[in-house]
């Protein structure tokens, strides 16, 4: 079975950017892709092989089917698409996983991939609570310049480095190398290393933001808002899924308890 499989006839990735969220802390950044889908009334254009990841199936959000851990969303006119995953990567798959992801980055046409992540909010340093969200680029990574994802560059998204050490008790102070640590991250370092390695061609950037496990909602929002700005998308205001609706942080607690 190959990777990507389109679900609509004549799918056009070539010259978009490709939102691409990563499992990680509060999964803050499944919840985004969810705002924006749901906001830009966003259609499955492709499912990928799930072979990878935790086995997972629900009901689709549009009209009748199931939905799959790993799809595709897009329409005409929009020069955005956005990845949904739904489950994490399976143990022993992780690095078949971003191999397989990262050749389908390479190989279908997109002109710039921007990948979003969560990171512990419990780790960060006195000087990184002015701001929630930060951008962290690949080493040696293709050039933004010619892609929307340059304007990174003049919005007040400051560069993300490593709050703790990724050994709890290393006590070096040489300095960082290659991609930082990122706590609370899962894939994203890996693949940001992987991508490094790999010299891809596709210009590529990462959203990052500190979150605690919670009631995430707003957290999502403000990653969105963060894609919005940097991709310059027209959206008047989120629009939650009706599957937030039904019991996504459970049901709010009997008022009688109150009195």
């Amino acid at each position: 079975m190959a990777f990507f499989n389109p679900t609509q006839s004549a799918v056009q990735l070539t010259g978009k950017t490709l939102i691409v969220p990563v499992v990680s802390t509060a999964n803050v950044s499944q919840l985004a892709a969810d705002l924006l889908i749901a906001s830009l009334s966003l259609e499955r254009i492709g499912i990928f092989d799930s072979a990878f990841l935790v086995p997972v199936v629900g009901a689709q959000e549009q009209g009748a089917g199931v939905s799959t851990p790993l799809e595709l969303y897009g329409k005409d006119g929009l020069d955005m698409i956005v990845i949904q995953q739904r489950s994490p990567a399976l143990k022993s798959q992780k690095h078949e996983f971003i191999h397989a992801l990262l050749e389908f980055i390479q190989t279908s046409g997109v002109a710039s991939a921007l990948f979003l992540s969560g990171v512990d909010l419990s780790n960060r340093t006195d000087s990184q609570m002015l701001t929630p969200t930060y951008h962290l680029r690949p080493p040696g990574a293709a050039p933004l310049s010619s892609t929307p994802l340059a304007r990174l560059a003049t919005l007040p998204i400051p560069a993300y480095s490593s709050p703790v050490s990724q050994h709890q008790f290393e006590t070096t102070d040489e300095p960082e190398t290659d991609v930082p640590f990122i706590p609370g991250g899962s894939l994203t370092r890996r693949i940001l290393q992987t991508l490094s390695k790999s010299q891809s061609s596709v210009p590529t950037a990462t959203l990052l933001q500190f979150v605690i496990e919670g009631d995430n909602r707003h957290d999502a929002a403000l990653l969105a808002s963060a894609v919005v700005a940097v991709l310059e998308l027209s959206i008047g205001g989120f629009k939650e899924p009706r599957s937030w609706k039904q019991g996504l942080f459970g049901a709010p607690p009997d008022q009688t308890l109150y009195g």
